[in-house]
């Protein structure tokens, strides 16, 4: 079974071991195919949470690691401790990355990523939803019960942004969503965007991603829509 697991800010080699045996347990499944930490406690030395992953993976409960929430510091120095004690490496990061939250992921996360050959799972791929383009007035925010997470973006950059999602989506007969989800999938080490849908049309969005191709015209209004 295919599964991504994660546990809580505790990365104790004991709490990882215990939340392993609880997560096979409950998905009824022999191994995880994706263990991420998720939440660092920063506090747990980094060769800890190495050596239970190493338990883990020598007996078949996990197969891979990954990390979300991870500063830069203590990713790196989580790549150190496995070259220095033949410990697990990471082999993916799930970052908060989108067309309106690009610097933090640009400038202290994408040099890791290409150093140590990261693939990278953004979540939040659609900034609260809004990207969607449905948020646009104070008003809209009524229009989900998600819709005040998207309340910081209503500002001069997130209408650019909107402006510009509006022009591709236009030009090629695809939503706002579908253009903001292929962006992401145009950068590079992108594995797939984390979104989710809660109806047919909302998943058919994240089907027209995947097939639609910007062209550098496309890329370059939206990368400096969203500088």
């Amino acid at each position: 079974m295919a599964e991504i697991k994660r546990h809580g800010f505790d990365i104790s080699k004991k709490h990882i071991l215990q939340s392993v045996d609880e997560s096979l347990q409950r998905l009824q499944t022999d191994y995880i195919d994706l263990y991420y930490t998720h939440f660092d406690d920063e506090k747990t030395p980094v060769e800890e949470t190495l050596s239970a992953y190493d338990e883990m993976i020598k007996a078949g409960k996990v197969r891979y690691i990954a990390a979300s929430n991870v500063s830069p510091e203590r990713l790196t120095a989580s790549f150190e401790a496995a070259d220095k004690n033949n410990l697990p490496k990471y082999v993916a990061l799930q970052p908060h990355y989108n067309l309106v939250e690009r610097t933090k992921y640009e400038n202290e996360y994408l040099p890791l990523v290409e150093k140590y050959n990261l693939s990278v799972f953004p979540y939040w791929s659609l900034a609260a939803g809004f990207l969607t383009g449905k948020y646009r007035s104070g008003a809209d925010f009524g229009k989900s019960v998600r819709g005040a997470g998207a309340k910081r973006y209503l500002n001069e950059k997130g209408f650019t942004v909107l402006d510009a999602l509006d022009k591709v989506s236009g030009k090629h007969g695809t939503s706002q969503a579908a253009v903001a989800l292929a962006w992401l999938l145009a950068q590079p080490h992108i594995g797939a965007p984390i979104a989710s849908a809660t109806s047919q049309s909302q998943l058919e969005t994240l089907f027209e991603a995947t097939r639609l191709n910007l062209d550098k015209e496309d890329l370059d209004l939206l990368d400096n829509s969203s500088k």
